[in-house]
């Protein structure tokens, strides 16, 4: 093999950090919480900011794919309990 085929690239993972607020295993509640502050953060600041890329990177972390596309469908269509606003 060629130094080319033997080529290393580093990969860097990363989940979502400790969060004070749930502290249990179950973190279905830390998914939602960043899902909804995702949204008001966008909402409030537009998605450029930080803090937002933060809480779109925590949520997609910890929720599974199956509940971000159905409270997205929600969302979109006004039927997501959740008040986005700030």
């Amino acid at each position: 093999m060629s130094d080319a085929d033997l080529e290393t690239r580093t990969v860097t993972l990363a989940t979502a950090g400790f969060d004070a607020r749930f502290p249990n295993t179950n973190q279905t509640k830390h998914c939602w919480q960043n899902y909804v502050d995702y949204y008001k953060c966008i909402n409030a600041r537009g998605e450029d900011f930080p803090a937002c890329k933060q809480f779109y990177r925590a949520y997609h972390s910890l929720c599974p794919n199956e509940w971000i596309s159905k409270w997205d469908t929600e969302r979109d269509e006004g039927k997501n309990p959740a008040n986005f606003d700030i």
